[in-house]
């Protein structure tokens, strides 16, 4: 059975201009192939934008899709094409795909990040009057990886994008504590990690010199995941909740991401495995 593995063409090896994160795909690879093949299934990277990407496969599973912000209509449309079943679904991928889903997560009784949202056009000064914020964290509603991420304060109060934004507090324990990742598979735990900013940015993607380390899945942990879990509509084959305790230590959800996270191979031995078994199971 063949499994197409949606990527962004920037990531494939071949490509003739790379992402400077183009290294990841190589290691979501080298840690779900062997896995997969364990039961049957051969995973092949293929452009999500290509002419026919289920060509000649079974299922297809989201990969490194890290241009589709760009570009979002026409990837939901490729999506929407495939004749073959879809992990995460194109409903699920639809919701998480516009960050206003964390507005459903808050009504539901999730601990958030209080957040303000602006419309294209609007100041940044009316988000921080109602967050009651001196120092803000803007980032795109449809986008990921930090891209077009901005750290605000109030001397920014004129700025305006052209394209939806939310906006949040700074916290400081992005910086003093780290931001978690717990990755869930077939709706059970599988691993987590603590990702750390290079010292002088509180970014913790690897491409602005952030690190991540293993970290011991504990209960107030898994708690907190699966409260949000229990909001999502649906039932996803993989997800990875991303976590920052504020001030007091509460954990606060920053995002369940459910279409293309990266799952931190290096800290779970057993990923491709687990994968794949929820995978033939999903089938």
């Amino acid at each position: 059975m063949r499994i197409a593995y949606l990527v962004s063409r920037d990531t494939l090896p071949d490509a003739p201009s790379q992402r400077d994160d183009a290294d990841a795909l190589v290691r979501m690879l080298d840690a779900l192939v062997p896995g997969f093949a364990r039961r049957g299934l051969e995973l092949v990277p293929v452009a999500w934008d290509a002419p026919d990407p289920g060509a000649g496969c079974d299922a297809a599973l989201i990969g490194t899709t890290w241009d589709y912000w760009e570009r979002a209509d026409a990837f939901l449309t490729a999506l929407g094409s495939l004749r073959i079943p879809l992990f995460n679904d194109l409903a699920t991928v639809r919701w998480n795909a516009d960050k206003r889903y964390l507005r459903a997560l808050a009504d539901a009784g999730v601990p958030t990040i209080p957040t303000a949202w602006l419309e294209p056009g609007a100041l940044l000064g009316g988000a921080l009057e109602a967050l009651g914020a001196h120092e803000v964290v803007c980032k795109r509603v449809v986008g990921a990886g930090a891209y077009q991420q901005h750290r605000l304060t109030a001397a920014d109060v004129g700025r305006a994008w052209d394209v939806p934004m939310m906006v949040q507090p700074f916290l400081q324990t992005i910086v003093s504590h780290g931001e978690i990742s717990v990755v869930f598979v077939g709706g059970e735990p599988s691993h987590a990690v603590l990702k750390r900013a290079a010292a002088g940015d509180y970014r913790i993607q690897p491409l602005y010199g952030g690190t991540d380390a293993p970290l011991d899945l504990d209960g107030p942990l898994l708690d907190a995941c699966r409260t949000a879990l229990a909001a999502v509509p649906g039932a996803p084959l993989y997800a990875r909740v991303d976590l920052l305790p504020d001030a007091a230590g509460r954990l606060l959800v920053m995002e369940v991401e459910l279409i293309e996270p990266y799952l931190y191979p290096a800290a779970a031995p057993h990923l491709g495995d687990r994968l794949a078994a929820a995978l033939q199971g999903a089938l």
